[in-house]
């Protein structure tokens, strides 16, 4: 062997296996995370259609730390039909409105004795309608069959609220307005019986459940663009240790 066959450097791309390997890695995880997204959308699928299907049940025999997640509960709310309330820019079959939103004492159930506070979202008004129910003192009990859902958080484009008046959904904010003192939950009972009977311009609605699934499509697109890297990566280790 020659001096200069043994200084000859290495053929070896190492600065491009040092920047492959991570980025290698990187897709694949992001591609597995994905899958593993894809798993957990499918579960919430399956118990959103699960809970529609069942009978509702009183919010009381509902123990403490069960999944309450779209279950269709009964409760009593004395004097919701004329409590306060605040109101929700939102949008129901195509038409502007509000949603009425109070606060209903959350009945006390096994494992949960601070019942707290849970508020009440009860319904949609049209925008053309400007009357809305009266607010006075009246404790008389009124039974409630609604739905639960874990209230969103708003983002960070949201206006913030004119008084009672909100544009985004924010539980803790809507509870200072009401002045309700204690725990507040962090659910959302949307009202499926009507609060106020003989107001027929609040109509009791639970928002659409909107799953985008579109974790399998992205899960192929890391996996894809893993298997396009390695590809590139071995071709050109090839390459350059033929040339």
């Amino acid at each position: 062997m020659t001096t200069s066959e043994t200084q000859r450097p290495s053929r070896f791309p190492w600065a491009l296996t040092i920047v492959s390997v991570p980025a290698l890695a990187l897709l694949i995880a992001l591609g597995v995370w994905q899958v593993q997204r894809l798993q957990w959308k499918e579960g919430l699928i399956d118990r959103a259609e699960a809970a529609a299907t069942q009978a509702p049940v009183p919010l009381s025999e509902i123990p403490s730390g069960a999944d309450r997640e779209f279950r269709k509960v009964i409760l009593d709310c004395p004097g919701l039909a004329t409590a306060p309330y605040v109101e929700l820019q939102s949008i129901l079959d195509g038409e502007a409105g509000v949603r009425l939103i109070s606060a209903c004492p959350e009945p006390a159930a096994p494992g949960r004795p601070d019942s707290g506070v849970l508020l009440v979202d009860r319904g949609f008004v049209a925008g053309e309608v400007t009357a809305r129910p009266p607010v006075i003192p009246d404790g008389r009990p009124l039974r409630l069959v609604a739905v639960i859902r874990t209230a969103s958080t708003p983002g960070l484009m949201a206006l913030p609220p004119e008084g009672r008046h909100f544009y985004a959904r924010d539980n803790a904010a809507m509870a200072r307005a009401l002045d309700v003192t204690g725990r507040v939950g962090s659910e959302t009972l949307y009202a499926v019986s009507s609060t106020n009977p003989d107001w027929p311009a609040l109509q009791p609605s639970v928002p659409p459940v909107a799953f985008a699934n579109n974790h399998l499509g992205y899960a192929l697109t890391w996996f894809g663009l893993a298997l396009a890297l390695a590809g590139f990566y071995v071709a050109l280790v090839r390459r350059k240790l033929k040339s």
